[in-house]
């Protein structure tokens, strides 16, 4: 296939820094614009794996708790924005915030083919899977942390 647009090297990296510059603060804005409604819900995508074990599996193979607090938070980038950081004691809020998070962070990641367009295949193939290294840990955090908030309100609500 050929490429819709074709530049030298410097050129192609260039639009790749840039396209990654665009791709991630557009994913952001946009989940940023989500209202607060349409994310009481997991979903399919967002919805807990049975293999993820309410968050333990995170605990055990990945862990998480020694690295996850070093992640950079940008909930609050954009205006109005809430850093999960900063939510207090509203679990359920702090539950959506992690929807809103994982939600831009996969846009992120489905916005990687994008790359097609000016990138030879073995660049696209770098470029998904930077969109998936990028991406993963900040994905993987927000779902440890929705499940976890979600046991101590399971609790919450059972007594």
């Amino acid at each position: 296939m050929p490429l819709l647009v074709s530049f030298s090297l410097a050129g192609t990296l260039i639009a790749n820094v840039l396209g990654c510059v665009v791709v991630h603060t557009g994913s952001g804005y946009l989940a940023h614009r989500l209202p607060l409604e349409r994310l009481q819900h997991d979903g399919w995508l967002l919805r807990p794996r049975l293999w993820e074990r309410g968050g333990r599996t995170y605990q055990r193979r990945l862990r998480i708790q020694r690295w996850k607090d070093h992640l950079p938070e940008a909930g609050a980038l954009f205006s109005h924005g809430i850093s999960k950081r900063h939510v207090g004691g509203d679990l359920g809020r702090f539950v959506a915030e992690t929807r809103r998070a994982e939600r831009g962070h996969w846009l992120a990641v489905a916005a990687s083919p994008l790359f097609a367009l000016w990138n030879p295949p073995s660049g696209v193939v770098l470029m998904v899977a930077y969109g998936i290294v990028a991406n993963g840990p900040f994905i993987v955090v927000q779902r440890y942390n929705r499940q976890r908030a979600q046991r101590v309100l399971a609790r919450r609500r059972s007594r």
